[in-house]
């Protein structure tokens, strides 16, 4: 396929969108947000701009995405003029087609304006939206050798920037009454950190850049928490879990890390005056909240419990091939232990006699984006696309349709 003619598919995340043409082997992925640091007020930051700054400390976003939904349309607008800029990502939306991702469930009249701007604004020359756990469950049918999209069953979990999401899928076709919702996500998490942080060392709620750095870093999800809170009891299990994190000056050093125990592994490196933080319990207390959310006051319950929520929603013939393939996407999977953990609580509520399999890939964060890539290059996707002579006849109505 020439680069021409190939459609451009975009998965804009909360946090993060990832674009490219289907004719790419892997997307670009930008932050989906406007960026402006106390050190330069007059300059903002758009997407990856931001390793243009020199020092990201007080470092403010301004999202498009609200409780996870797109609101700001200026914001939005501004990163989209970017990234189909030459100086973005050079790809231009003039006479393309576009595979664009949603949110689940989302309003109508927002679906309404993002149709609008890629028309009237970008000039389209055909639009189809999707969702991120649709393009994963699609792309996980085409990786399946013995199957199809029309016979397989699967349940996607994304466990996104907003929320996590866990959508059913049978023999290819979402099921509505079956999605659940867990208003957990990486910036409730970073959020939280930010408040433990400030109120056991020094006040970090500013910095919301640093801290989400620090989160990436150091947290992990629990096997046993019971167990992993003893670390005020316990010594030796203490010293196992107690890091110094070094914190950023933007000078020195750019990104925060955690410095060696002993100092003799590393002696050209002091660092002794450079600030820093001791973290402990925050190290697993964080991710926790995916399990627990009621933790931090959220009144639902965590990811395993939505999972079999959901299936329980499902015809009773599927449940067992979808506990077999419950696929994770999403950043915030990525902390160490999560998938282990997972398994284990969904094991423990599932019926003994049905199998449960986890399958993580290894691009979580740019899973949705492939299976774009996949449906775009399809026989089938011309049938799905709304084009722009529809829209000029029909409006927003003829994607009912589609």
């Amino acid at each position: 396929m020439d680069d021409n003619g190939a459609t451009v598919v975009l998965d804009n995340g909360a946090y993060t969108a990832k674009l490219g043409l289907a004719s790419h082997e892997d997307p670009q992925i930008t932050l989906n947000c406007i960026m402006k640091a106390k050190a330069e007020r007059r300059r903002a930051f758009i997407g990856n701009q931001i390793d243009e700054c020199r020092d990201a400390s007080g470092l403010f976003y301004i999202l498009c995405f609200q409780k996870g939904y797109l609101l700001n349309w200026d914001v939005q607008k501004t990163v989209w003029d970017h990234l189909f800029s030459q100086e973005g990502s050079g790809i231009s939306l003039e006479e393309r087609n576009i595979l664009v991702t949603e949110p689940q469930l989302n309003f109508a009249s927002i679906q309404e304006a993002m149709i609008e701007i890629l028309f009237e604004e970008y000039h389209c020359a055909g639009v189809h939206k999707s969702t991120t756990a649709e393009l994963a469950a699609y792309n996980y049918c085409a990786e399946s050798e013995d199957t199809s999209m029309q016979t397989l069953n699967c349940i996607v979990v994304d466990v996104g920037y907003s929320f996590t999401h866990i959508v059913p899928f049978i023999r290819g076709k979402r099921v509505t009454k079956g999605i659940r919702r867990v208003e957990v996500g990486g910036k409730v998490l970073t959020n939280h950190l930010k408040e433990l942080i400030s109120y056991r060392h020094l006040n970090v709620m500013d910095e919301s850049y640093v801290v989400n750095q620090i989160k990436e870093d150091i947290c992990y999800v629990s096997q046993n928490f019971a167990d992993d809170m003893k670390v005020h009891t316990d010594n030796k299990k203490r010293s196992e879990v107690v890091v110094d994190y070094v914190l950023p000056d933007f000078t020195t050093v750019k990104r925060g890390y955690i410095r060696k125990k002993d100092s003799s592994q590393n002696p050209l490196v002091d660092d002794s005056d450079q600030q820093s933080v001791r973290l402990c319990n925050e190290r697993f207390t964080v991710p926790e909240l995916l399990f627990n959310p009621s933790d931090v006051g959220i009144q639902q319950v965590g990811i395993p419990e939505a999972v079999i929520d959901a299936i329980k929603d499902c015809p009773a013939y599927t449940h067992h091939e979808l506990l077999r393939n419950i696929l994770v996407i999403g950043g915030s999977s990525l902390f160490p232990g999560f998938i282990p953990r997972l398994k284990k609580e969904i094991r423990a509520l599932a019926p003994d006699d049905l199998e449960v399999s986890l399958i993580f890939p290894e691009e979580p964060i740019g899973y949705g984006w492939y299976g774009g890539k996949e449906l775009a290059s399809s026989e089938g996707f011309k049938e799905v696309l709304l084009t722009r002579d529809e829209y000029e006849e029909n409006g927003y109505t003829a994607c009912n349709g589609k």
